[in-house]
């Protein structure tokens, strides 16, 4: 891997039981402070390629190397250790809905070992950050579809990860809440986060500028 890489990915493919194959030979490296768009057809790989990333899927074959660390290797005893300094934001939310907001937002800190005032301020500040610092009591549920991908989002950076890994994190939302989330990511970008951003929506891609890759029936196309 060379030093410049924080993402590298090489010759990698993805088959599940039966056959399916999610990617073909994919081949990617992302540079530290990179804001990467994964577009493509609905199908095509995008959350396949992410989660190979975040460690939660494993590839076929080829290698997937972060800060340095082969992930398809790593034992399952060290992957929440792995996991620490990356945020992420799946579709499928993964909230916690009998616990309250700041409960959500705090859960990464408890795993990691912070407890107490220091957690306490982190969570608000990470609240603050996307808008939610006045529902903090809030359970998720009661939460429109914005403000929950917001808590998401709070929740993926509390641990002031240096990746950030989110899938489709504009999806059913309006063009106002999506500009809004696209927003807060570049913010982030500016100070040095890395980011990895499945999307369909061509137009947020071209509005915020980042690198595109593009995936077509598991097949790298473009980027």
């Amino acid at each position: 891997m060379t030093s410049a890489a924080l993402i590298e990915i090489a010759e990698v493919t993805k088959r599940y039981p039966g056959g399916h194959e999610a990617l073909s030979n994919i081949s990617l490296n992302i540079k530290p402070g990179e804001m990467v768009f994964l577009t493509g057809h609905s199908g095509a790989g995008k959350s396949t390629l992410l989660k190979l990333i975040a460690a939660i899927e494993r590839p076929t074959s080829g290698h997937i190397m972060v800060n340095g660390q082969n992930v398809g290797r790593m034992k399952r005893p060290a992957l929440p250790f792995f996991r620490r300094n990356i945020g992420l934001i799946f579709q499928d939310h993964k909230l916690l809905y009998d616990r309250s907001v700041f409960d959500n937002v705090l859960l990464p800190l408890h795993i990691q070992g912070v407890i107490g005032n220091d957690a306490a301020k982190r969570v608000r500040a990470a609240l603050d950050k996307v808008g939610l610092l006045g529902r903090e009591r809030a359970r998720p549920i009661t939460l429109s579809g914005g403000e929950q991908q917001r808590l998401c989002i709070a929740r993926a950076i509390v641990s002031r990860p240096a990746l950030v890994l989110a899938d489709e994190p504009t999806a059913n939302l309006d063009d106002a809440y999506a500009r809004d989330i696209m927003d807060m990511f570049r913010a982030f970008n500016e100070v040095g986060v890395t980011l990895v951003i499945s999307t369909h929506d061509q137009d947020l891609i071209h509005r915020y500028g980042g690198r595109k890759v593009t995936l077509a029936y598991g097949k790298q196309v473009e980027g």
